[in-house]
């Protein structure tokens, strides 16, 4: 007869590598979800969360997460006392629910380990294919060609749109510089992420490809910027009179949207001269712009600043915003030193993260990207699957 704790061990190892089979699946799944419905994503981020919550429980397994976790921890801690001191705390309060997403580091670092890491990327790619096809499809028969109707694919914003295939297409082009194997699908597919990045007409979106592109170049070989003014002029020769024009406005302070983002610079800047410690609130720089808005202002309001570092401090204050820098800034000190690990899995996928950072901050000078929701999911499963690999590695 087979005593009750040896039948016992023998369960537990199996109901443990099914969470772990379903939790890895749900992970691809957020990847793969969050460039069609930040729903979907967020219905699968909530089983994830499950799966690995019940292997912490049932293997008694320690929390585990990379060291860039923590300055991210800290950060939702000063949004939370933000939000205590907001002019509205009920809504600011709300608006953190968002935070809940930097679960994303802790999960991705547990399931992404091994060969997952490379597969998640194919996953990530293969649905930004589609959604890029989608988006031509939009532009070229359903007549998205105005600036006030833009590809979007299935998504609810152009910008949420664009920032998706900005990230997309560095991790795509990190794999065809770095990645010994896997190269030939991202080649195929970057064709149609570089169009349909240029007819959303967004150009912060271009701009953070452009330092993306820059940073893989550089780690692979500085002869590589010779390709980025080629690229540039089959961009003009090719792209439509319209996205054209709206490129060369990049360079036009006469341009009414540059002159506005000027203009929450000045905004910004005197929403934090009024509350510099906690800033006016989570959510509440929308409501209060009329307040603080200038007499240079082309709207005459606007839902956020427009940059990263300016709307943070601004809505969380500046203790908020070193934080961010430092979250920042231990990001790129781990993923320098994944890159320069002799492991080649973990070489390549710290190339696309680094490249990915380098993107969306870039871009975030001109937009508030980390607040998008959709575009954070995917920027935090990306820049934490080397520590992934390096976990699964370090283990083996």
């Amino acid at each position: 007869m087979v005593p009750v704790m040896d039948q016992a061990i023998p369960m537990v190892r199996v109901r443990g590598d099914e969470l772990e089979h379903a939790g890895t699946l749900a992970l691809f799944g957020i990847a793969g979800a969050v460039q069609f419905s930040i729903a979907a994503a967020q219905i699968l981020l909530t089983f994830a969360i499950v799966c690995w919550v019940a292997l912490l429980v049932i293997r008694r397994e320690r929390f585990e997460a990379p060291s860039f976790f923590l300055p991210l921890i800290v950060y939702a801690g000063a949004t939370l006392i933000s939000a205590a001191f907001s002019p509205d705390p009920r809504t600011s309060v709300i608006d953190c629910k968002q935070l809940v997403l930097f679960v994303l580091v802790p999960l991705t670092y547990r399931f992404a380990s091994g060969k997952n890491g490379g597969t998640l990327i194919t996953v990530v790619v293969s649905c930004a294919a589609a959604s890029a096809a989608f988006g031509i499809f939009q532009y070229g028969i359903l007549h998205y060609d105005q600036l006030s109707q833009r590809p979007q694919g299935t998504l609810g914003h152009y910008m949420t749109y664009s920032g998706l295939l900005m990230i997309v297409m560095t991790a795509a082009l990190a794999r065809i510089l770095f990645s010994n194997d896997g190269r030939t699908w991202p080649a195929l597919v970057m064709p149609a992420l570089a169009v349909a990045v240029a007819l959303t007409s967004t150009r912060s979106a271009w701009v953070g490809v452009c330092a993306g592109a820059a940073v893989l170049f550089s780690l692979k070989d500085f002869r590589l910027f010779a390709v980025l003014p080629i690229l540039l002029a089959v961009f003009i020769a090719l792209a439509p009179a319209s996205v054209t024009k709206r490129f060369f406005s990049m360079f036009d302070m006469n341009d009414p949207t540059n002159r506005d983002r000027v203009a929450m610079l000045h905004e910004g800047e005197r929403m934090i001269q009024a509350r510099p410690l906690v800033g006016v609130g989570p959510n509440m720089v929308q409501r209060l712009y009329e307040q603080y808005r200038g007499p240079d202002a082309v709207n005459k309001i606007n839902p956020h600043l427009h940059n990263d570092a300016l709307q943070i401090a601004a809505e969380r204050g500046l203790p908020a915003l070193a934080i961010w820098i430092w979250f920042v800034v231990a990001l790129v000190r781990h993923l320098w030193q994944r890159f320069n690990a002799e492991a080649p899995n973990e070489r390549f996928l710290a190339a696309g993260a680094l490249g990915t950072v380098a993107a969306l901050l870039t871009a975030g000078l001109f937009e508030y990207n980390f607040g998008d929701s959709e575009v954070l999911m995917l920027f935090l499963i990306l820049v934490t699957l080397p520590a992934a690999a390096h976990r699964h590695a370090a283990a083996a």
